[in-house]
């Protein structure tokens, strides 16, 4: 193939734990990733930082890593596609492109007090009508204003508009068009609490609630646009950036879940569950989030999420912490030899509970000990609870959404918990619905290139996608429904306990 055949498409996918990059042909297929992890800073207890810099060099090596992996030169890709952790906020020099500090995780919880104080102050209602979400320290508004309030002269700098902020794709776009542009995507900018999810612009009176200055915010853009061009000196060319999503809305784009009603939920570090209610914004009663799931020509499509902190980090956690697995993926196997005497429960609020709870004061705890609990009994716990969490935003978003009440509910399912059979038996018999695995587990990548791809007119339309959507299993439901109720119950009943208040 020539080298200025431009057929490719690079996705690049900056996570919470590692940067992957990804190329995807001009048919959709995976040719080549590369994968790089990166520290992660915890500087007191419920801090989660990252090093913006360490962020920044993995994605440039990994894209690297990717192309020369897959033999193929940078003139020959058409577009870059970004999904990136949501939340996480980075500020920066305009005229350095230097962080003026760490990267605040999503996971962080130092703002939770601001938040509190906000609530109590009768806030609460005001930001959902205009953001769909809750005052919590998991969304950005209330880190930039840490960073802005800790870091000497950073509110000064940014009110004189030296200082520019946002999520990590902003960061990312800045760092790649060589501080040119500096732009975000409208799923990325409706998880920051300071965007008006209903007319697509930044909010004034949130500006002011929140004291964050309008001139250090990015311009909001579709999902698929022309975001820029990256600086010659990183690949050798140019290459468009064509495509921003934030992970889990590029997981909905990825599993082609773009009718109302659909639903996908994502297990990696965290469980991210979204359900697509189209052009209704649709506000919670039940403590859900409500979400730009993607913008395309101006039109937004909006989705209920359900956010649920540690999922995947449980089994990190029986690895790294308790050391009694030597890997996550033996995890699955090992739950399958628990005794059904034991009736253990992981309540897994290490950063305190997301949805439908937002209890950032919980902690971790487990339930049902006894003097045959071991090994196996923990790792069955750790993986139910991912489950028992999916149950509970799948019952609030049958409260929210009448449409989602009727007919049968599919659940769509990617990340990397779902290599394991085990959890996804056990996921349809406690939710009592099919849970449908794809071909295509790199759903989130796929998304972002899909986005890029579409743009740079080498993907087909919506309808066009979904039509190649294509399922590797189904798991239905095989637990009597006495069983799944009394589980459930168990469930419910733990988490009342480990409530903080």
């Amino acid at each position: 193939m020539g080298a200025g055949v431009q057929t490719y498409i690079l996705a690049i996918d900056q996570g919470t734990t590692s940067s992957r990059a990804i190329l995807f042909d001009a048919q959709g297929r995976s040719v080549a990733s590369a994968q790089q992890e990166f520290p992660q800073i915890f500087p007191a207890s419920g801090w989660v930082e990252h090093d913006p810099e360490a962020i920044w060099q993995s994605v440039v090596a990994t894209c690297k890593a990717c192309l020369a992996k897959a033999g193929v030169e940078a003139a020959q890709v058409a577009g870059i596609g970004i999904t990136n952790q949501r939340e996480t906020t980075v500020v920066w020099d305009r005229a350095s492109g230097k962080a003026t500090y760490n990267a605040i995780v999503w996971q962080d919880r130092r703002t939770a007090d601001l938040c509190a104080q906000l609530t109590r102050d009768g806030h609460t209602v005001e930001v959902q009508a205009r953001t769909g979400l809750r005052i919590d320290s998991y969304f950005s508004a209330t880190k930039i204003a840490w960073i802005l309030d800790h870091v000497p002269g950073a509110r000064a700098d940014a009110e004189a508009g030296k200082l520019a902020f946002g999520t990590v794709d902003s960061f990312l776009l800045w760092r790649l068009t060589g501080g040119r542009v500096h732009a975000t995507d409208a799923t990325n900018a409706s998880r920051t609490n300071l965007l008006n999810i209903h007319t697509g612009d930044w909010s004034e009176e949130l500006l002011k609630l929140f004291q964050v200055p309008r001139s250090g915010l990015p311009e909001v853009k579709d999902s698929a646009a022309p975001f820029g061009m990256t600086d010659p000196s990183l690949f050798g060319v140019a290459i468009p950036v064509l495509g921003i999503a934030g992970d889990q809305q590029a997981a909905l784009v990825g599993q082609a879940c773009f009718k109302p009603g659909m639903l996908k939920s994502t297990y990696g570090t965290g469980c991210f569950a979204l359900l697509n209610t189209g052009d209704q914004g649709v506000i919670s009663r039940n403590r859900l989030l409500t979400t730009i799931a993607y913008q395309l020509g101006g039109k937004r499509t909006y989705a209920l999420e359900g956010s649920i902190f540690i999922a995947g980090a449980a089994v990190q956690w029986l690895r790294d912490g308790l050391q009694i697995i030597a890997s996550a993926s033996e995890t699955g196997a090992l739950a399958a030899t628990a005794s059904d005497e034991e009736d253990v429960y992981l309540v897994p609020a290490f950063v305190g509970l997301g949805a439908p709870y937002w209890d950032s004061n919980a902690r971790g705890a487990i339930y049902g000990l006894t003097r045959g609990t071991g090994r196996a009994e923990l790792a069955r716990a750790a993986l139910e609870a991912v489950a028992y969490q999916t149950r509970d935003l799948l019952e609030a978003m049958r409260g929210d959404w009448a449409d989602a009440q009727g007919g049968e509910t599919v659940l769509r399912v990617d990340g990397g918990m779902v290599a394991s059979d085990w959890t996804l038996q056990f996921l349809a018999d406690l939710l009592a619905a099919p849970v449908d695995r794809p071909v295509i587990l790199e759903t989130t990548a796929l998304g972002a290139a899909y986005l890029a791809g579409r743009q740079a007119g080498l993907y087909p339309d919506l309808d066009g996608f979904a039509a190649e959507w294509a399922l590797d299993r189904r798991f239905t439901p095989q637990m009597p429904e006495e069983t799944r109720a009394h589980k459930y119950a168990g469930w419910k009943d733990c988490v009342r306990r480990t409530l903080s208040s």
